[in-house]
Formats: structure tokens, C-alpha cells, sequence
């Protein structure tokens, strides 16, 4: 076996093994959450005070944010986006990691 076939299989193992933990985890959470709703909710509102302390934005059980945006394309074209880019100080991010 080659060197480069040895790294591939040790890689594959290991993502099976994180989403096998994943996906049990995600279940005992689930079942917890059903069997102890008040808890779940008080600690996931601590959480989420916590995390909004330190900036981190949560998603609503809809998947927004709490921020309306318009995603259609054609009616959000209002001049709006060219306003932003131009007050953007860091010109020179192209979409990279922040």
C-alpha cells in the first residue's frame, strides 16, 4: 500500500468515526430534550445569552438570524450594495475567511 492510499484510508476512518459520534450525540440530545424539556430550554437559553455575548449570531428555528434579507435578485437591486461596498474599509476582501 502506498503511502498516499494509507493517508486516504486513516482520513476516510476517521470521518466515519466523527460522524458516527455526531450522529449519537445528536440523538442523546434529542432524547434529552424530550425527556427534560424545561432544563433543555433554560440551558439553551444560557447558551445562546452567552454566545450572543460574544458576538455569535443563532439562527431561529426558520434559519434567520433576526435580520431580514432580501435574497431575490431581482428586487433587490436598490443601489444598496454598491452604498456598502464603498463604505467597506477592508476593500480588499474577496470573500476569504474572516
Amino acid at each position: 500500500m502506498t503511502e498516499i492510499a494509507r493517508r486516504i484510508k486513516t482520513a476516510k476512518r476517521g470521518a466515519v468515526r466523527q460522524r458516527n459520534y455526531r450522529r449519537a450525540r445528536d440523538r442523546a440530545m434529542t432524547r434529552l430534550s424530550t425527556a427534560y424539556p424545561e432544563t433543555y430550554k433554560e440551558l439553551l437559553e444560557q447558551e445562546k445569552i452567552v454566545d450572543e455575548q460574544m458576538g455569535k449570531k443563532w439562527l431561529d428555528i426558520d434559519g434567520s438570524t433576526g435580520q431580514s434579507m432580501d435574497l431575490d435578485a431581482s428586487t433587490a437591486n436598490t443601489g444598496g450594495e454598491e452604498q456598502q461596498a464603498k463604505s467597506n474599509s477592508d476593500k480588499g476582501n474577496d470573500g476569504g475567511e474572516a
